[in-house]
């Protein structure tokens, strides 16, 4: 199972196989075409209520995953996780992110989960 992270404002590559974009908003200055975004899985995102947590910087990282994991369990969430987890058994997918340190952000706690 191939699963990569990157920002969604890196140019598409050909190795990304489906390029899913993780994040609840859209990102801001990218054009959909630009993009080349194929799956929009919103509710695989964290709540709005988590996301702010964590950026105010009110937790660590360690925190933030843990309780992003148990978001989702939830069974939309775990759903959607499961498709994702199909997808990346057929070939390899990309998560996209606007996040600026993707390496700290919930796109590679599911990169982590899909790979395990």
């Amino acid at each position: 199972m191939s699963v990569r992270v990157r920002r969604v404002h890196e140019p598409p590559e050909p190795d990304d196989g489906v390029r899913v974009l993780v994040d609840r908003l859209w990102p801001r200055g990218l054009t959909k075409e630009a993009a080349q975004v194929d799956e929009w899985p919103k509710g695989l995102t964290p709540s709005t209520e988590l996301r702010r947590w964590y950026h105010a910087g009110e937790g660590t990282y360690e925190e933030f995953r843990g309780r992003y994991e148990a978001e989702l369990a939830a069974p939309e969430a775990a759903g959607l996780l499961d498709r994702v987890r199909e997808l990346a058994g057929k070939g390899p997918v990309t998560l996209l992110t606007a996040s600026r340190t993707p390496e700290r952000s919930h796109a590679e706690v599911l990169a982590r989960l899909l790979e395990d």
